[in-house]
Protein backbone atom coordinates (compact mmCIF):
# COMPACT_ATOMS: atom_id res chain seq x y z
CA UNK A 1 0.00 0.00 0.00
CA UNK A 2 1.50 3.43 -0.80
CA UNK A 3 2.12 6.35 1.55
CA UNK A 4 1.52 9.14 -0.76
CA UNK A 5 -1.97 10.78 -0.79
CA UNK A 6 -3.91 10.18 -3.90
CA UNK A 7 -5.74 13.33 -5.93
CA UNK A 8 -8.64 13.36 -4.24
CA UNK A 9 -7.19 12.93 -0.70
CA UNK A 10 -6.07 15.83 1.00
CA UNK A 11 -2.36 16.06 3.20
CA UNK A 12 -3.17 16.21 6.57
CA UNK A 13 -0.91 19.85 7.57
CA UNK A 14 1.80 19.55 9.63
CA UNK A 15 1.73 21.95 12.44
CA UNK A 16 4.07 25.36 11.83
CA UNK A 17 6.78 26.21 14.23
CA UNK A 18 5.54 28.65 16.36
CA UNK A 19 8.79 31.08 15.16
CA UNK A 20 6.53 30.93 11.84
CA UNK A 21 3.28 32.05 13.42
CA UNK A 22 4.45 35.01 15.22
CA UNK A 23 6.50 36.21 12.20
CA UNK A 24 3.40 36.09 10.16
CA UNK A 25 0.98 37.82 13.13
CA UNK A 26 3.97 40.33 13.26
CA UNK A 27 3.93 40.84 9.34
CA UNK A 28 0.35 41.25 9.28
CA UNK A 29 0.19 43.58 12.06
CA UNK A 30 2.34 45.50 10.36
CA UNK A 31 -0.02 45.23 6.99
CA UNK A 32 -3.06 46.04 8.85
CA UNK A 33 -1.31 49.17 10.15
CA UNK A 34 -0.64 50.23 7.25
CA UNK A 35 -3.83 49.82 5.72
CA UNK A 36 -5.27 51.61 8.77
CA UNK A 37 -3.00 54.61 7.86
CA UNK A 38 -4.27 54.40 4.22
CA UNK A 39 -7.98 54.17 5.55
CA UNK A 40 -7.35 57.42 7.83
CA UNK A 41 -5.36 59.09 5.10
CA UNK A 42 -8.25 59.06 2.15
CA UNK A 43 -10.81 59.96 4.97
CA UNK A 44 -8.88 63.12 5.56
CA UNK A 45 -8.78 63.84 1.85
CA UNK A 46 -12.45 63.21 1.23
CA UNK A 47 -14.34 64.42 4.44
CA UNK A 48 -11.57 66.27 6.45
CA UNK A 49 -9.77 69.73 5.69
CA UNK A 50 -6.00 68.74 4.36
CA UNK A 51 -3.74 70.88 2.75
CA UNK A 52 -4.13 69.30 -0.51
CA UNK A 53 -6.95 66.89 -0.41
CA UNK A 54 -5.89 65.10 -4.07
CA UNK A 55 -2.55 64.76 -2.37
CA UNK A 56 -3.94 63.11 1.06
CA UNK A 57 -5.90 60.63 -1.62
CA UNK A 58 -3.40 59.71 -3.42
CA UNK A 59 -1.36 59.21 -0.11
CA UNK A 60 -3.77 57.17 1.22
CA UNK A 61 -4.84 54.98 -1.96
CA UNK A 62 -1.21 54.36 -2.33
CA UNK A 63 -0.48 53.09 1.46
CA UNK A 64 -3.28 50.72 0.65
CA UNK A 65 -1.74 49.50 -2.03
CA UNK A 66 1.39 48.74 -0.48
CA UNK A 67 -0.28 47.15 2.64
CA UNK A 68 -1.47 44.37 0.15
CA UNK A 69 1.81 43.09 0.24
CA UNK A 70 2.90 42.30 4.21
CA UNK A 71 -1.18 41.39 4.11
CA UNK A 72 -0.59 38.70 0.79
CA UNK A 73 3.16 37.52 2.56
CA UNK A 74 1.77 37.29 6.12
CA UNK A 75 -1.02 34.88 4.87
CA UNK A 76 1.78 32.75 2.53
CA UNK A 77 3.76 32.57 5.79
CA UNK A 78 0.92 31.59 7.63
CA UNK A 79 -0.27 28.81 5.31
CA UNK A 80 3.84 27.59 5.34
CA UNK A 81 4.48 29.13 1.90
CA UNK A 82 7.98 29.19 0.92
CA UNK A 83 7.38 32.39 -1.97
CA UNK A 84 6.33 33.97 1.39
CA UNK A 85 9.52 34.24 3.30
CA UNK A 86 11.01 36.63 0.14
CA UNK A 87 8.47 39.22 0.46
CA UNK A 88 8.18 39.41 3.99
CA UNK A 89 12.41 40.04 3.97
CA UNK A 90 12.22 42.54 1.43
CA UNK A 91 9.09 44.11 4.05
CA UNK A 92 11.11 44.26 6.89
CA UNK A 93 14.68 45.60 5.55
CA UNK A 94 12.46 48.31 3.98
CA UNK A 95 10.84 49.33 7.57
CA UNK A 96 13.98 50.09 8.70
CA UNK A 97 15.33 52.91 7.00
CA UNK A 98 11.60 54.30 7.75
CA UNK A 99 11.96 53.53 10.82
CA UNK A 100 15.14 55.36 11.40
CA UNK A 101 13.57 58.18 9.58
CA UNK A 102 10.56 58.29 12.55
CA UNK A 103 13.40 58.31 15.07
CA UNK A 104 15.18 61.16 13.30
CA UNK A 105 11.90 63.42 13.52
CA UNK A 106 11.54 62.89 17.48
CA UNK A 107 8.42 63.79 19.09
CA UNK A 108 5.95 61.46 19.27
CA UNK A 109 7.17 59.58 16.79
CA UNK A 110 9.94 57.66 18.29
CA UNK A 111 7.49 55.11 20.17
CA UNK A 112 6.59 54.21 16.80
CA UNK A 113 9.89 54.00 14.86
CA UNK A 114 11.14 51.61 18.12
CA UNK A 115 8.46 49.45 17.61
CA UNK A 116 8.47 49.08 14.34
CA UNK A 117 12.54 48.52 13.87
CA UNK A 118 11.68 46.22 16.98
CA UNK A 119 9.14 44.00 14.48
CA UNK A 120 10.68 44.03 11.62
CA UNK A 121 14.26 42.77 13.40
CA UNK A 122 12.47 40.09 15.12
CA UNK A 123 10.69 38.72 11.74
CA UNK A 124 14.21 38.84 10.37
CA UNK A 125 15.17 36.59 13.22
CA UNK A 126 12.49 34.88 13.23
CA UNK A 127 12.49 34.15 9.39
CA UNK A 128 16.14 33.24 9.75
CA UNK A 129 15.73 30.68 12.21
CA UNK A 130 16.59 27.02 11.02
CA UNK A 131 13.17 25.76 12.23
CA UNK A 132 11.34 28.23 10.05
CA UNK A 133 13.77 27.71 6.62
CA UNK A 134 13.17 24.45 7.03
CA UNK A 135 9.09 24.39 7.84
CA UNK A 136 9.39 26.99 4.40
CA UNK A 137 11.13 23.57 2.55
CA UNK A 138 14.92 25.58 2.46
CA UNK A 139 17.42 22.64 3.38
CA UNK A 140 20.44 23.80 5.94
CA UNK A 141 22.88 23.55 2.71
CA UNK A 142 20.23 25.17 0.14
CA UNK A 143 20.75 28.99 -0.45
CA UNK A 144 17.56 30.62 0.15
CA UNK A 145 18.05 33.28 -3.00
Amino acid sequence: MSTKPSPTTPAVPTALPRRLTAAAALTALEGLALAGLGVYMLYVGIAGDPDSPQQAETGGITLLLIAALPLVAARGLRLGRRWSRGPTLITQLLALPVAWTLWSSGGAMTAAAAALALAAVAVVGLLLNPTATEALGFDSGEEAG
